[in-house]
C-alpha cells in the first residue's frame, strides 16, 4: 500500500522517514518529494509497504505524530487521474 506523508519538516530525510515506518513493518520504497531547483524537500513524501496490515498500523500510529517539530499527516495515497503512473515521480501530465 502506498502512503502519502504530509507536513514533514524540511529537515526530515528519507532515512528518517524510512526509520519511522520500519517500526511497523517492511518498507518497499520511501521517497521525499524535492524541489527541482533547490533540491530541498517540499515537505511531503511517499512510503510504500507491501503488507496492508502493516501499512494500516503505520497509518494509525503515525498520523498526527510530532516528527522534527511538525505534526505529520499519513493517509493512503490516491492515484492522480491526470498523471501517467509511469511518470508519477516526474510530475508529468499525460
Amino acid at each position: 500500500m502506498k502512503l502519502l506523508i504530509r507536513n514533514l519538516a524540511r529537515t526530515t530525510s528519507e532515512e528518517d522517514l524510512r526509520a519511522l515506518f520500519e517500526v511497523y513493518g517492511k518498507v518497499q520504497s520511501c521517497t521525499l518529494v524535492l524541489d527541482k531547483k533547490s533540491g530541498r524537500s517540499k515537505g511531503f513524501g511517499f512510503v510504500e509497504m507491501p503488507s496492508p496490515g502493516e501499512s494500516k498500523a503505520a497509518m494509525k500510529n503515525l498520523n498526527g505524530k510530532d516528527v522534527d517539530g511538525n505534526m505529520i499527516r499519513v493517509k493512503k495515497a490516491q492515484p492522480n487521474p491526470g498523471m501517467d503512473p509511469s511518470k508519477e515521480s516526474e510530475g508529468e501530465k499525460t
